[in-house]
């Protein structure tokens, strides 16, 4: 079992920056996956971030690469998402989730992902 908690977010000017983070807990190793995804009103969930627990290949959506940045502290079992060049079309709820094995790189769909966390609100205002 999985337990994920994100903290971090918040309301921001466009142009501005946050870390959000997640924490973890329960049985997750090296060869899992852990990633970030988002979901605005009225929209489907989508994967912003996916990557090994423990280091790897990271996969951005091409509507953050370059501002968004994945990083982890596994001594913490911690993951963090950096967001720099904030947009108004980056608002959403933003959520961590882990799954157990698979090519992380391309696991890129919610459906794919088995646990959760309950999400953090992103607001950016023009």
């Amino acid at each position: 079992q999985v337990q994920l908690v994100e903290s971090g977010g918040g309301s921001v000017q466009a142009g501005g920056s946050l870390r959000l983070s997640c924490a973890a807990s329960g049985d997750l190793s090296s060869r899992n996956c852990m990633g970030w995804f988002r979901q605005a009103p009225g929209k489907e969930r989508e994967g912003v971030a996916v990557t090994y627990i423990g280091g790897g290949s990271t996969y951005y959506a091409d509507s953050v690469k370059g501002r968004f940045t994945f990083s982890q502290d596994n001594a913490k079992k911690t993951v963090y998402l950096q967001m720099d060049s904030l947009k108004p079309e980056d608002t959403a709820m933003y959520y961590c989730a882990a799954r157990y094995g698979g090519s992380c790189f391309f696991l890129r769909s919610p459906s794919e992902y088995t646990y959760w966390g309950q999400g953090t609100q992103v607001t950016v205002s023009s």
